[in-house]
C-alpha cells in the first residue's frame, strides 16, 4: 500500500469512528504507519510486510510489531493437546499471532498446552503473553515469584516472553507492595526487560482503581509498554457498579487515561464472560433489526476494535466454530458506525437496570471449600433474570406460584447436585479476595437462597 493510500485508509477509519480533524491528526501522528493495518502474516512482524490474509493488525508503539487485533485467550482450553494444536494451527493460518496464558490457568496446564502448540511453529510467527500470578500470599517472596517466572519460560518452551504482566492488580496498595514492590519482584522484571528476556512489560487491572492510578502515576519510572483492562460496551460506563459497590473504574476512565499517556490497551472480557450471548431477547432483537445475521459476539468485538488505542482483543476460543467466527469478524474488522455505537450505548443503559450478578465465569473463586458451584449458581440466576423469570412477582399475584416453580425447576436442572447449591455457602469469605469483579459472593448466595425459599404468605 502506497503512503497516500495508507493516509486515505487511516482518515476513513478515523472518520468512521466519528473523530474530528484535530483528533484524526493527533492519532495519525502517533505512529508512522497505519493504526489499522491488514494483509500481514504473523511471521512478517514489522511494518511494510504483506500477503493475502485479511486479519486486522495494530502497531505496537516503539517496536513497530504488527499485533493481530484478535488475540487468543488460552484460559479455558480443551485439556487435549491435539485439539489445542488444531485451534492454534487454524489461528496461525488466519493471521492470529497473539496468545495469552498464565501460570494459574488450568493449574499450569494452559502454559504447557500453549507451549507445546506454539513450539511447533517458528518463534517469529507468534507473540506469547503470560503473567506473574503470585496472588496467593505464600507466593509473595522473591524466590517463589522468580521461580514462577522461570517455570513459565520452561512450560512455554521459549527463551524470552513477548508480553509479561503483573497479574490481577487491584487488591489495594498493601497487596501491591507485598506482591511486587517491597520484595524486589518488579525491579527484577524491569531488569529482565532490559536484558531482553521480557520484550514488553505491563499489568492487568481488575479492582481497586487506586492501584491503577498509582502505577500510571509512576509511568515515567516504570515505562509500561501496555496495560490489560476489562472493556466492553456495558462496562464502558456501567462497570463502576459491579459487585454492588462503587469502584469508580468504568472502562471509559481506564481507556482514556491510558490513551492520554500513550499506553496501548490489551482488552479482556470483550463479551463480559459470555453474558452478551445471554442478553434478554428484546435487546437481541434491537441488534438483529440492524444486522439480522450478526451474533451479539460480533457486535461486541466490532465495538471494542473500533477504539484505536486497543492493541489486541482477547477471546477465549476453545471451539473451532467460535474461532472461525471471530477470525471472520476481524478479517478485516468493520468498525462500528456512530449510530451503531449509540445503539449499543442504549442497550447498555437498559442492561444496567437488570438485577444481574456481574460474574464473568472466570472461576478464579473456585474451588469452594464447601462445594458450592459459584459460577454455576450465578450463571443460572442471570439466565433467569434475562429470560424474565426473575424478579418474581408479588406473592399475592395470581401467577406467583407458577413463576416460583419455574425458577426452582430450572435451578434444579442447571445444578442437579444438591451439594453445589447456594444453601451450602457457609459465608467463609475465602472466595472474596479471588474475585476480579469484586462480587460479594456470600451476599449473592444468600440472595439466591432467599429467592428459593420465598413462599406465598
Amino acid at each position: 500500500m502506497k503512503e497516500n493510500e495508507i493516509d486515505r485508509s487511516r482518515r476513513e477509519f478515523l472518520r468512521r469512528l466519528g473523530l474530528g480533524a484535530g483528533s484524526a491528526m493527533a492519532l495519525m501522528a502517533m505512529s508512522p504507519i497505519d493504526t489499522l493495518a491488514t494483509g500481514l502474516t504473523p511471521d512478517k512482524r514489522k511494518e511494510g510486510a504483506k500477503d493475502e490474509n485479511h486479519m486486522t493488525y495494530r502497531v505496537q508503539h516503539g517496536s513497530g510489531e504488527k499485533i493481530s487485533l484478535l488475540g487468543f485467550g488460552m484460559m479455558r482450553l480443551p485439556n487435549d493437546q491435539e485439539q489445542v494444536n488444531e485451534l492454534v494451527d487454524y489461528a496461525m493460518e488466519h493471521g492470529v499471532n497473539y496468545y495469552d496464558t498464565a501460570p494459574m490457568y488450568m493449574g499450569g496446564q494452559s502454559e504447557v498446552l500453549t507451549g507445546n502448540a506454539l513450539s511447533r511453529h517458528s518463534r517469529e510467527k507468534f507473540f506469547v503473553a503470560t503473567k506473574m500470578s503470585n496472588q496467593n500470599r505464600r507466593l509473595w517472596s522473591f524466590e517463589e515469584s522468580k521461580a514462577m517466572y522461570e517455570k513459565s519460560m520452561e512450560r512455554l518452551k521459549v527463551d524470552y516472553i513477548d508480553y509479561y504482566l503483573l497479574h490481577s492488580i487491584g487488591g489495594g496498595m498493601e497487596t501491591l507492595k507485598g506482591r511486587f514492590l517491597d520484595n524486589g519482584v518488579l525491579d527484577f522484571l524491569l531488569k529482565e526487560r532490559e536484558a531482553g528476556r521480557i520484550k514488553h512489560l505491563g499489568f492487568s487491572y481488575h479492582g481497586d482503581v487506586s492501584d491503577f492510578d498509582w502505577l500510571l502515576d509512576h509511568h515515567e519510572e516504570y515505562h509500561w509498554d501496555f496495560v490489560q483492562i476489562q472493556m466492553n460496551f456495558l462496562d464502558w460506563r456501567h462497570a463502576s457498579l459491579r459487585g454492588g459497590r462503587r469502584v469508580d473504574a468504568d472502562a471509559e476512565y481506564l481507556y482514556d487515561k491510558l490513551e492520554k499517556l500513550g499506553i496501548q490497551c490489551v482488552i479482556m472480557e470483550p463479551l463480559r464472560g459470555g453474558a452478551f450471548g445471554r442478553m434478554a431477547q428484546e435487546l437481541t432483537n434491537q441488534l438483529r433489526a440492524v444486522h439480522p445475521d450478526d451474533s451479539t459476539a460480533r457486535w461486541a468485538f466490532r465495538w471494542v476494535g473500533s477504539y484505536p488505542n486497543v492493541l489486541t482483543t482477547l477471546s477465549g476460543m476453545n471451539r473451532m466454530d467460535h474461532l472461525k467466527e471471530n477470525v471472520e469478524t476481524f478479517s478485516p474488522l468493520d468498525p462500528c458506525t456512530e449510530k451503531e455505537n449509540q445503539l449499543l450505548a442504549d442497550i447498555a443503559d437498559q442492561m444496567s437496570g437488570f438485577p444481574t450478578i456481574p460474574c464473568t465465569t472466570c472461576s478464579y473463586c473456585m474451588p469452594c471449600p464447601y462445594g458450592v458451584d459459584i459460577p454455576g449458581n450465578f450463571a443460572y440466576y442471570n439466565e433467569a433474570v434475562n429470560s424474565h423469570v426473575l424478579p418474581l412477582p408479588a406473592p399475592t399475584d395470581a401467577n406467583y406460584a407458577e413463576r416460583r416453580q419455574l425458577f426452582m425447576d430450572g435451578y434444579h436442572k442447571a445444578l442437579p447436585d444438591e451439594a453445589t447449591w447456594a444453601k451450602s455457602c457457609q459465608d467463609c469469605e475465602v472466595c472474596l479476595s479471588k474475585c476480579p469483579q469484586q462480587i460479594r459472593i456470600p451476599n449473592q448466595m444468600a440472595r439466591i437462597v432467599e429467592t428459593l425459599r420465598r413462599r406465598r404468605a
